[in-house]
């Protein structure tokens, strides 16, 4: 991250009109779900998915008339990293709601609570995270070394799906909870011969809440490696994940098709992993050694992010047979 005289000045008024913003897109999504469950066709898909990332540039020309051009291109260089991150959670999320069955017309409401859930668990992990790098700068170094590794390990496990179903957190889930066989209507609870019992629904949010989390592990670090700016890392979250919603309805069917893109996520963590560490030698060992401006950081994203695409849309054309893989960070275990 480039050096300069002082941080943002973000009053409380700021951070209350934001969080009412997308608290307010949010009920608007949770509302929606609730009064009209129904299948999300692909223009309406279409739509949403506009409506959100126009507000999300609205928001960055406003950051950047209101605090200047550094802030506002550190926000959108956070807003690509998080949205190209995002993506991978789309994977996991077909794996998901296949997993486990989810009617068609549950799936808006069993993803607007999945982002409620990543929102609330970002929350804390920014806040947490700011407060770490503003009292130990070798904070840097250790976001930088996770961001390499689990860039590593995605790409050593590339051609792989995560486990869904094996995962403790689901498993601990269907052990101790009492489950109904049917979704009943979209309901977290029902009754069965007299005893209330919870859905499968309950344990599709846990799985949706488990794997937020494992994401946020990787997603906050990169946001963090172009931006030390708290507010910025949470409106890029933010705003990423409003539109996630409308984006899985969108290309749930395209998904397939992207077959290099676990490759280059892991390539752009590696390399904010990268940019972390220069950046930790620069304050702590010497100002000798070099940083990666933003401007940079974001060019190469997008760069990425255009050749995994095209190189991916090739094979497949090529190749029809090729599917693409979330990724995993950690190897399958064996068949038995």
């Amino acid at each position: 991250m480039p050096e300069r005289g002082s941080g943002m000045d973000i009053g409380a008024g700021t951070w209350l009109v934001t969080l009412a913003v997308i608290l307010g897109l949010l009920a608007l999504d949770l509302v929606l779900a609730a009064v009209r469950p129904h299948k999300v066709g692909f223009r309406e898909a279409i739509a949403w998915s506009v409506g959100y990332i126009l507000v999300a540039v609205v928001f960055g020309v406003w950051l950047t008339l209101a605090h200047g051009g550094e802030f506002g291109t550190e926000y959108f260089a956070g807003y690509i990293v998080e949205k190209s991150l995002s993506v991978d959670n789309l994977f996991v999320f077909v794996i998901i709601m296949t997993t486990f069955a989810v009617p068609e017309e549950h799936q808006h409401k069993v993803l607007t609570f999945g982002i409620v859930l990543a929102l609330v668990m970002r929350g804390i992990f920014i806040a947490v995270g700011a407060t770490l790098l503003s009292l130990f700068s070798f904070m840097f170094l250790l976001f930088g070394l996770l961001l390499i590794y689990t860039g590593v390990q995605l790409f050593r496990h590339r051609d792989e799906d995560p486990d869904v179903e094996n995962n403790i957190v689901v498993r601990t889930a269907r052990r101790v909870l009492p489950l109904s066989e049917d979704y009943d209507g979209g309901r977290l609870t029902t009754k069965v011969a007299g005893r209330r019992l919870v859905t499968p629904l309950v344990v599709v949010l846990v799985a949706i809440g488990g794997v937020d989390l494992l994401f946020a592990l990787d997603s906050i670090p990169a946001v963090f490696g172009v931006t030390d700016e708290p507010y910025i890392v949470f409106a890029a979250n933010a705003f990423a994940l409003l539109g996630l919603r409308a984006l899985y309805f969108l290309v749930k069917g395209l998904l397939d098709r992207l077959v290099y893109l676990s490759t280059g996520l892991a390539v752009i963590l590696a390399f904010i992993g990268v940019k972390l560490i220069l950046h930790w030698a620069h304050v702590d060992i010497d100002d000798g050694f070099p940083e990666i401006p933003t401007p940079l950081s974001l060019g190469v994203i997008l760069g990425i992010l255009a050749v995994v695409t095209v190189a991916s849309l090739l094979k497949t054309r090529r190749d029809p047979g090729a599917k693409a893989h979330p990724g995993s960070l950690r190897g399958s275990d064996p068949e038995p």
